[in-house]
């Protein structure tokens, strides 16, 4: 089971969760190209290691457990995996 970056992060993109990964999953990075045009941040399902490191640092509880993702924002699980060309 992997993490999900819902709607609070839309606009906000605070990489403290980019920071806090251990594995490096959560993308785009500020000095990757994407980072200025993209509208939130995205966790890679494959990558995820399920450690939850990233959930107590967003200052917007944006990072949910995907089984805890609340039913409103179940298509940001799909995001994330289209983000990374895991369809």
């Amino acid at each position: 089971m992997a993490y999900v970056i819902a709607e609070p992060c839309i606009g906000v993109k605070d990489t403290a969760c980019v920071d806090a990964c251990p594995v490096d999953c959560i993308h785009p990075r500020k000095d990757d190209a994407r980072f200025e045009a993209g509208i939130r941040l995205y966790i890679d399902p494959v990558e995820c290691i399920d450690c939850g490191a990233c959930v107590p640092v967003c200052p917007v509880s944006a990072i949910f457990a995907l089984d805890d993702l609340p039913e409103k924002w179940a298509e940001f699980a799909a995001e994330d995996a289209a983000y990374f060309g895991r369809t």
